[in-house]
């Protein structure tokens, strides 16, 4: 063990070092269990797994469905943690079908669809690095077909005037990527619509965190702008959440995590000092439970847990908590570390060969719409992984 890694065993909590010590039977769990989903759905119509439904059923999507970059992504992160080849050659597989998403631009989803699979790839897979890099530009630009200048606004749903949803901070990921990234022999007008990328994704955050926040940071789901008069809000609607006036716990993991990355990518205090704020408000909330894993809705104690509010939060905080100094450094981390053992255990981490064969139990979907209340998703699963790796390279390494 070199002395950098001694000194991170030495530096960590007790509660850290016992997550430390026992994350290569995790990741090997994570394997085992993926390995079945694997040769489940092996030959499947639609091959990316999705969710079970409300009677235990795998609910599969075509390379259209909003999640399908997830399951990939998994992929790609089990490679990362494991270095075995066969997850390299099944995320390669379920990555490349995606190719056609190049051309996509029905919804605002495509950030999630292709970076959580291409945007892992490219960095995994030399050799593929080329081809993943022209699909995440082409699908960058794809997405900036959604925005509307007036407004200032990427448009989320094609329903409605014109909506935008929390959930719409992380696929301006896509873009900032796409921003950094030249095409080969790019002219200069290309170039100018690659810098418009970046204008593109700050436009739609800070008119985000002007208006898409209560006074004590929490996150509104969607605000309906009116895209005839620019600055004007028709309606705020809860959607996922339970009502108007709480935070979806979901939700505000997206604004925490999607201002986190913007921060990261543009080196913006405005948009750091938001990510503080989410997660302030995540951490001390009355209603958090003691082990960290949210409620479905902040306004909704005593109901449904949500795992992937606290998947997507922890892996949120583990970056956070690296770009802030003093006490709430050490507080996110804590509290991401506590997460993280939480969604480690016996009570969300499935049991081999249960759960569908989805690594995590008790998630919910859109409870209000009455569907995917207490059941696996991909995302959850995609965001978990992310968590571990990102854990397990802040305490130094591989045990």
């Amino acid at each position: 063990m070199t002395q950098a890694l001694v000194l991170a065993a030495v530096l960590l909590t007790p509660q850290e070092k016992a997550l430390h010590d026992d994350l290569p039977r995790i990741i090997e769990h994570c394997a085992v269990q993926t390995r079945l989903m694997l040769k489940d759905i092996k030959g499947s119509w639609n091959p990316y797994p999705e969710r079970l439904n409300d009677y235990g059923q795998r609910e599969n999507v075509s390379i259209y469905g909003w999640t399908s970059g997830f399951f990939p992504g998994v992929l790609w992160k089990l490679y990362e943690a494991t270095g075995a080849e066969d997850f390299k050659a099944a995320a390669i597989d379920y990555t490349d079908r995606l190719f056609p998403l190049r051309h996509y631009s029905d919804n605002h989803d495509i950030g999630f669809m292709l970076m959580c699979s291409m945007g892992n790839g490219k960095d995994l897979a030399p050799e593929r690095r080329a081809q993943y890099e022209e699909v995440l530009k082409d699908g960058a630009r794809q997405l900036a077909k959604r925005y509307n200048p007036s407004l200032g606004l990427i448009r989320s749903w094609n329903h409605y005037d014109f909506p935008v949803i929390i959930d719409n901070m992380m696929n301006l990921e896509l873009l900032e990527w796409g921003a950094k990234h030249p095409y080969a022999g790019e002219t200069d007008k290309m170039a100018k619509e690659r810098r418009w990328l970046d204008e593109i994704a700050r436009s739609h955050a800070d008119i985000t965190d002007r208006n898409h926040f209560r006074p004590d940071s929490s996150a509104y789901h969607l605000l309906n702008y009116d895209p005839r008069n620019p600055g004007r809000i028709l309606n705020i609607h809860s959607k996922q959440g339970a009502s108007v006036l709480t935070a979806w716990s979901r939700g505000q993991a997206w604004a925490l995590y999607g201002f986190t990355m913007m921060y990261r990518e543009t080196g913006e205090a405005r948009y750091l000092r938001r990510a503080v704020g989410c997660a302030d408000f995540t951490v001390n909330h009355q209603n958090m439970p003691s082990d960290g894993i949210p409620y479905w809705d902040y306004g909704a104690p005593g109901e449904e847990r949500d795992a992937s509010a606290g998947a997507i939060t922890t892996s949120a905080l583990l970056e956070l908590c690296g770009l802030v100094d003093g006490e709430k450094s050490r507080v996110y981390r804590a509290f991401a570390v506590k997460a993280l053992a939480t969604l480690s255990s016996p009570a969300y981490l499935a049991k081999e060969g249960t759960n569908g064969n989805f690594l995590l139990m008790h998630s919910v979907g859109g409870k209000p719409g009455g569907s995917g209340i207490d059941v696996p998703f991909n995302f959850t699963d995609y965001y978990y992984m992310e968590a571990l790796l990102r854990f397990r390279k802040l305490v130094g390494g591989t045990p």
